[in-house]
């Protein structure tokens, strides 16, 4: 990949205004900074818009449904209304239902439940763990990581032609993979899933906040997203897709809610008649403003225009690569290749250090938040380091001697926040870094690599 500097080019949006973007950090060595939130992936920093409009609502908060006062009138609108924002900016279906959940994983867990007896399930090792570990291991069945998109394709075609026996069967697949921000071929997977009798859920975590997800477009059955990582603040996500299974499913959860009539029965037990709608899944209580807060952040996305965004985030991916590149030391994990098209998400390794010790000095002498380890996919990132699960490193001393495989690795992941001066302070100190090495001591405390005091 060419080295050339990208330049910033006016046409495109500037970032978008985000909680934090002025927060500053202490250093070790003396003195304090700008805090420059580079780990996206885990969870994007909620945007300023979203944050105001949760603030403007909470003095009119109220219990949700049923309730007969005008505040309770008042949320349960914006609840409802949350839940058809967030169908149109997915695209659904007139028939789709929105189910609003904890978070993605809380969403592919209520999926996992919901799923006819029978049914057979297809996943690739290199899905995120809330995709990867909710289905029953009697009946899931987990393919090996693809090199090309096209591989993927041919994999769950075979995997799917030869099941046995031939009943429903339901694909799991992310749209961009949170270590490697590659995009993955949603479309082509869903019309082989389709062409086969089967079903696919999209895991849109790491997709949602980046680029458009249009049900109808791709054809998939399911999407599932979390609020934390779409610029919303935490505790709220989304299953949207086909009515049926979750129709003919008993609730995830049982209770107030879910039920539209309890009666008791003579001998003594009782009868509940439960809702059809998404309440049956929504049993509690439920987060209004945490669904109010995803459905401001659909808005605000929406308005802001996903071509501006993407090109915008292409620039900086294109930026974050080649400063990359021109550190000989550094290595950048890859499924697909240099040429695969990509979100905002980069995992690498330097070759002399330990990860952990890499991030550490990364937020604790430049005030740069990173991420390192195995990003909660850890039979992914250890397929691209090819690493035995068995072992781990220690901090204070380099975790591979050149030449030797990296235990773990370091994320760096950015989004519709994240100004071009991070970038560059990020690409300057992985440099500085490489080069000169830390200029603290560090030590392992429970686990994680911290500066020694």
């Amino acid at each position: 990949m060419s080295q050339t500097t990208v330049a910033a080019d006016p046409s495109i949006c500037s970032p978008l205004p985000v909680l934090g973007r002025d927060v500053t950090v202490p250093l070790v060595t003396g003195g304090d900074v700008t805090y420059a939130a580079l780990d996206y992936a885990a969870s994007a920093p909620a945007l300023q818009r979203v944050w105001d409009d949760v603030a403007a609502y909470a003095p009119y908060y109220g219990s949700v449904h049923r309730g007969a006062g005008y505040l309770s009138q008042l949320s349960t609108d914006l609840f409802e209304n949350a839940r058809r924002t967030v169908a149109d900016f997915l695209g659904c279906r007139a028939d789709d239902q929105v189910v609003f959940t904890r978070s993605t994983t809380d969403s592919l867990n209520l999926l996992a439940r919901v799923i006819p007896a029978d049914c057979r399930v297809f996943v690739f090792e290199t899905e995120h763990h809330a995709s990867l570990l909710p289905w029953q291991d009697s009946r899931v069945t987990y393919l090996d990581a693809p090199r090309t998109p096209q591989q993927a394709v041919r994999t769950l075609e075979r995997a799917l032609a030869d099941r046995d026996p031939y009943g429903p069967a339901l694909v799991c697949v992310t749209g961009a993979s949170n270590v490697t921000g590659e995009l993955w071929p949603v479309r082509e997977l869903a019309a082989a899933a389709h062409a086969h009798g089967a079903r696919i859920v999209l895991d849109a975590a790491q997709l949602a906040p980046h680029h458009p997800v249009d049900i109808a477009d791709l054809d998939v059955d399911w999407v599932a997203f979390s609020g934390h990582k779409l610029y919303a603040p935490f505790g709220a996500g989304v299953l949207a897709g086909r009515a049926d299974w979750l129709r003919a499913a008993e609730p995830y959860l049982a209770g107030g809610g879910a039920s539209r009539r309890v009666t008791r029965r003579t001998d003594g037990g009782v009868d509940v008649e439960w809702h059809e709608s998404a309440a049956r899944h929504e049993a509690g209580s439920p987060n209004v403003i945490g669904a109010y807060a995803i459905a401001s952040a659909c808005k605000a996305l929406t308005e802001a225009g996903w071509t501006d965004l993407v090109a915008r985030e292409r620039r900086l991916v294109e930026r974050v690569r080649a400063g990359l590149a021109g550190v000989p030391q550094v290595k950048v994990l890859s499924l697909f290749g240099d040429d695969a098209p990509r979100v905002g998400v980069i995992s690498f390794v330097v070759e002399g250090w330990n990860s952990s010790h890499f991030a550490a000095a990364l937020s604790a002498e430049y005030g740069i938040g990173v991420r390192d380890g195995l990003f909660c996919a850890h039979p992914l990132v250890r397929t691209l380091l090819g690493t035995d699960p068995q072992t781990q490193g220690e901090c204070g001393a380099p975790e591979a001697a050149p030449g030797e495989k990296s235990l773990n690795a370091i994320r760096v992941s950015f989004g519709a926040g994240t100004p071009d001066e991070h970038v560059e302070r990020f690409l300057a100190a992985v440099r500085e870094l490489v080069t000169e090495g830390a200029k603290w001591t560090y030590r392992t405390e429970d686990g994680r690599c911290v500066p020694a005091v």
